[in-house]
């Protein structure tokens, strides 16, 4: 089930800025390799999505595109984001504050994974 749901939540993220999609697909690997033997495989042999968890299962590796498409994701996301709350009256900072140290924290572990070996 949760295999499911995360496989949902991560096709949702396709299309909705600010959910992300790759984590999700992640954990839906994760989860269907105890629970879905055949979503598994399914994943494993998606092009888009394969490649990518193979190499975060095998090395805990994220690929250099992954982590500009990410990094660039999340700078797009923080500049709506201070666009958006600069006019709103009332808006307490902490709250932007809050969502842009997250990108920040999760840029730099992202950053901080290795990269998968060259083929």
């Amino acid at each position: 089930l949760l295999a499911y749901a995360a496989l949902g939540l991560g096709f949702i993220g396709i299309f909705v800025p600010g959910l992300p999609t790759v984590p999700f697909i992640l954990l839906s690997a994760f989860a269907a390799t105890r629970g879905s033997e055949r979503l598994h495989q399914r994943l494993l042999a998606d092009p888009r999505f394969g490649p990518m968890i193979l190499d975060w299962q095998a090395h805990r590796a994220v690929s250099r595109r992954a982590k500009k498409a990410a990094s660039w994701a999340m700078l797009g996301c923080a500049g709506i984001l201070l666009l958006m709350t600069a006019s709103v009256e009332g808006h307490r900072w902490w709250m932007t504050a809050l969502a842009l140290f997250s990108m920040l924290a999760v840029a730099v572990w992202l950053w901080r994974r290795p990269e998968p070996p060259k083929t």
